[in-house]
């Protein structure tokens, strides 16, 4: 059969995902009269705490004006204020209020949709596909493509391949607990960026996926 190669009709695959994501976060953020970029900065304060202007920015791989447009009106919207940063008293750090609290739960619920579309794959096929999701995003980052990703492949706590013959043959020295494939976080609160790309290299190297 000739044709798109399957590297290209998977990356199709995705282009169809990513519309879909699209049109939902437009619809959901018309619901709470929120533009999509102001959502998902109510979101990742949600997830990451409190941040600065430039971190929201380069999170969301936006433009500092966009950020501080966006900032601007979920703060007349009472959603988010400004507070002195703990780091550094000269900044100021972005909070999320009572009510932008509550706006961050309902946005943290979208994904929902996709999930149940997830549920239709076998156990084995979810973790063939999730290793495959954090190997594109760690090759994606790794070029400067994305924003950097808190996963445990670019962590100092990952120790890949430890516990090998295992179907836990990872390790993470910060619950000192051992973890196959299926677990690998994309976004972890605990993250610490490794110093070295040693952990990333040698999960990449071993190629296959466990639960």
């Amino acid at each position: 059969m000739t044709g798109l190669s399957l590297s290209m009709r998977i990356a199709q695959g995705l282009m169809k995902i990513g519309l879909a994501m699209k049109a939902n976060e437009w619809r959901e953020s018309a619901k709470l009269q929120l533009s999509p970029t102001q959502a998902q900065i109510l979101a990742a304060l949600a997830t990451q705490g409190p941040l600065r202007l430039s971190e929201l920015a380069a999170l969301l791989a936006i433009t500092l004006a966009t950020a501080s447009d966006a900032v601007s009106s979920l703060a007349k919207k009472g959603l988010v204020e400004k507070r002195t940063s703990e780091q550094d008293a000269r900044a100021l750090s972005i909070v999320p209020t009572r009510a932008g609290q509550k706006a961050a739960k309902a946005v943290a619920a979208w994904p929902d949709f996709l999930a149940t579309a997830v549920d239709t794959l076998s156990p084995d096929e979810q973790v063939t596909f999730h290793r495959g999701l954090v190997k594109m995003i760690g090759t994606l980052q790794r070029r400067g493509q994305i924003p950097v990703a808190r996963m445990c492949t670019h962590c100092t706590y990952f120790r890949p391949n430890v516990h090998a013959g295992s179907h836990t043959p990872h390790h993470c020295d910060f619950i000192d607990s051992a973890f196959g494939d299926g677990f690998i976080r994309i976004d972890c609160d605990d993250f610490i960026a490794a110093t070295t790309s040693e952990g990333w290299d040698a999960w990449v190297a071993r190629g296959s996926a466990t639960q």
